[in-house]
């Protein structure tokens, strides 16, 4: 503390994965969150209604080696609440309050890409699907996950 500002620079955490440029001022005094970058989560696209990222499947794995169905849990959780924190604007928080995945097939080496549909963007409630494949294009899990909005 000592009148020093213990604030944390998140500009290369933001830039490490791939936030776009517009939204990094916005983000800069949350980053993406310590579990975003030790996933390696990337992001490809970043909207409300659709979101995009990949994750590595190598380091998230269980001990049979393949994907940790938690880390696709995890990957849903990112994009869905990014997208709904994104409608909910600055000022405004979005809060999961329900998330459900199904693991249909393992990933067990490559990338693994989710993307994160809008399913219903309301004033306090936001719902998104989230489908994640691996690197053939197969799915892998998918997810949905409901966001309550509610001002900081």
């Amino acid at each position: 503390m000592n009148g020093k500002d213990t604030r944390r620079d998140y500009a290369q955490e933001l830039a490490d994965a791939n936030v776009p440029e517009h939204l990094r001022e916005w983000l800069s005094d949350w980053g993406v969150g310590a579990l975003v970058a030790k996933l390696g989560i990337v992001f490809e696209e970043l909207t409300a209604e659709r979101s995009v990222a990949t994750m590595p499947v190598a380091g998230n794995t269980q001990v049979a080696g393949i994907l940790h169905g938690g880390a696709s849990a995890a990957l849903a959780e990112t994009l869905g609440s990014f997208a709904a924190t994104l409608h909910a604007g600055e000022g405004r928080i979005a809060m999961g309050v329900d998330l459900n995945a199904t693991h249909h097939r393992p990933a067990a080496s490559g990338l693994v890409r989710g993307v994160c549909t809008a399913l219903q963007l309301g004033r306090n409630l936001t719902s998104h699907e989230i489908v994640i494949s691996d690197s053939d294009g197969r799915r892998v899990c998918t997810a949905r996950i409901t966001n309550l909005l509610r001002d900081l």
